[in-house]
């Protein structure tokens, strides 16, 4: 192999591992919040998410991210509420 080949395949794998460590871990067990506070489960890898309150949200898609941010609390409590209710049953 040739020196320039070996030099490729090393960058593609550090930015492949920079890219999976990059994903961040949310709230929810990595679930859309969005989603959630409307009653649904949709899970994410949480490379869409926000920063609320000192904790990280993760959503489905930017529209998600952008309806969430509208009404942070209110979608939050919403969220919580059925996520808690879902862990229950």
């Amino acid at each position: 192999m040739s020196s320039v080949f070996k030099s490729s395949i090393a960058v593609a794998l550090v930015l492949g591992f920079a890219t999976t460590a990059y994903a961040a871990t949310g709230e929810f067990g990595n679930q859309c919040s969005w989603g959630l506070a409307n009653h649904k489960h949709v899970q994410t890898d949480c490379s869409i998410s926000s920063q609320y309150g000192g904790h990280t949200y993760c959503f489905g898609s930017a529209e998600a991210q952008t309806n969430f941010m509208k009404s942070p609390s209110e979608n939050l409590a919403k969220a919580e509420a059925f996520y808690k209710s879902e862990q229950k049953g």
